[in-house]
This record gives C-alpha cells, structure tokens and sequence, in this order.
C-alpha cells in the first residue's frame, strides 16, 4: 500500500497521527497478517491486502487506518541496497554517555548525516546506532569527527559491519 493510497486528498501525504494517541485496541488474526503482507510490500495496494486476508476492501482500509491512528503502523519506507545507493560502509556504533543526557545526545545523534537507528540500550554501553556511510574514511570522520565531538559522549566503540541481511516477515 502507497502513502499516496492512504493519503487519500492530503496532496500525497500520509497524516501520520503522533505515536500514543490511539487507544489500546490489540491486533487479532486479521489485522497481523495486514502487518506481514504491507511489511513484504508496502506498496500493495488495498484490494491486494483485502484479497489476501480474506475481508472487503472497506474492512481492510478500516483496519490500516485504524492501526495507523494507534501507531501501530508508523509510516511507508522503501527498503534500501545501501551499497548500491552508494554507502558501501555500515557499522554499528556503540556509545557512552554522561548519564541522564539521553535526550540531548539523541537529538544531536539524530542531525547527523547516514545515522539509519538509534537505540537506549541498557548493558556495558547505553546506545547502540546503526549508521551507513560512502566508504570507511566518512565513516571514520563521522564518529572521530561528530560523534565523539558531542559533550556527553564519554566514548565510542565501533563494529564494522560485513555484510547485512534484513528480515521480512514470511508470507
């Protein structure tokens, strides 16, 4: 299912409610199996999705958007070959902080340039990022040079990543 799809007259954007705002209202059988085909192709259209899980078309656009409203759904993303889109080094980048300065260090964490995901982790380390870069030296300046730049990084560790496979959910 496209954003645009679901945007229905908002100029192509999906409305996007705030994570939260829904009421807790649970997911059965039908609405998972929704999950796993938009997760395969986010891009299936809704008499796609309808046929497949066995409702009518109203019925399946009801529960995406009600699944959208409760944050369940957060939004549509392409899903990227970042060699090929030309970020040919990935790492996951473990950090240190000051503690008590999680937000401060995830907004600025969060301007900086190939960062894909940032976790508040607990264990030896308190944040685990996921970043994609051009090639090994931009990935040596974004954590020599932006992150450990940052105050309330105390330090850094770095894993290069070899090769990444991502998971999508089974039919």
């Amino acid at each position: 299912m496209s954003a645009e799809q679901m945007a229905g007259s908002t100029g192509g954007r999906a409305q996007l409610p705030a994570v939260g705002t829904g009421t807790d209202r649970g997911l059965d059988r039908v609405d998972r199996s929704i999950l796993r085909l938009l997760q395969q192709d986010g891009r299936a259209s809704i008499r796609s999705v309808a046929e497949r899980v066995h409702v009518s078309r109203a019925n399946a656009y009801a529960r995406i958007a009600r699944m959208m409203e409760d944050g369940v759904i957060r939004g549509f993303t392409a899903r990227v070959d970042h060699e090929r889109a030309g970020q040919g080094a990935c790492a996951y980048v473990t950090l240190k902080i000051v503690q008590n300065s999680w937000r401060t260090v995830r907004e600025q964490l969060l301007d900086l340039p190939g960062v894909a995901h940032i976790a508040l982790v607990g264990g030896e380390f308190d944040v685990l990022m996921l970043v994609h870069t051009a090639d090994n030296r931009a990935l040596r300046e974004l954590v020599l040079g932006s992150i450990q730049a940052i105050p309330d990084v105390l330090s850094t560790q770095t894993l290069l990543v070899f090769e990444e496979t991502d998971r999508v959910p089974p039919a």
